[in-house]
């Protein structure tokens, strides 16, 4: 009874993040990134609000939720600016790329930035990963479905195509095939396993 009690005075607080959502003219994406992080962490409540359990929980939610209020309007540049004073998101993950798709899933986003030129539908980015340029305007492009582990470091003006996983601590600095795993430093490409019948 008391833990109930105390979900409910946490959502209570975080209650002023959904005016973001009257503000986001493309609420479609968030919804998409709503889902597919509830899908991931098992969304544990039957009559708990999804969107508002998500801020209140992952500060890694909070700060995408910023990301897509800020690209909405020049209102929802202001209304990200106030809520991150008072709900501050993931303080130590950047969110620097012009196009990132729906979907996207951040785990323990400590110390991760993403730079990349565009980042695809439906990718999943763990801590520590750094998706950026090794000279001005030469980033990566990142495909749909596409998986970077921990600590893993994608540079220069790459392709990582759809599907593609990249190994924890692995450096990618050439393109990397769909459906293909970058392993080691400097990465070296594994070709997907073939499916049995």
């Amino acid at each position: 009874m008391m833990r109930r009690v105390a979900i409910w005075l946490r959502l209570c607080w975080y209650l002023p993040l959904l005016t973001g959502w009257a503000v986001l003219s493309s609420r479609s994406v968030i919804n998409a990134d709503a889902d597919r992080w509830a899908s991931i962490v098992k969304w544990p409540y039957k009559n708990l609000p999804r969107r508002l359990y998500l801020l209140a929980t992952y500060p890694e939610f909070r700060t995408l939720y910023y990301y897509r209020l800020r690209r909405s309007s020049n209102f929802g540049v202001a209304v990200a600016v106030i809520l991150r004073v008072v709900y501050p998101g993931e303080r130590t993950l950047f969110l620097g790329c012009p196009d990132i798709g729906p979907g996207l899933y951040i785990q323990h986003g400590f110390a991760t930035i993403i730079a990349a030129r565009k980042l695809g539908a439906n990718c999943w980015i763990n801590q520590q990963v750094t998706i950026g340029f090794v000279s001005p305007g030469a980033r990566p492009t990142i495909g749909d479905n596409v998986a970077i582990h921990a600590g893993a470091k994608v540079l220069g003006e790459i392709m990582v195509g759809d599907g593609a996983r990249i190994g924890a601590n692995a450096v990618v600095l050439e393109d990397v095939p769909p459906g293909h795993t970058a392993v080691g430093v400097p990465a070296r490409m594994l070709a997907p396993k073939a499916k049995s019948d």
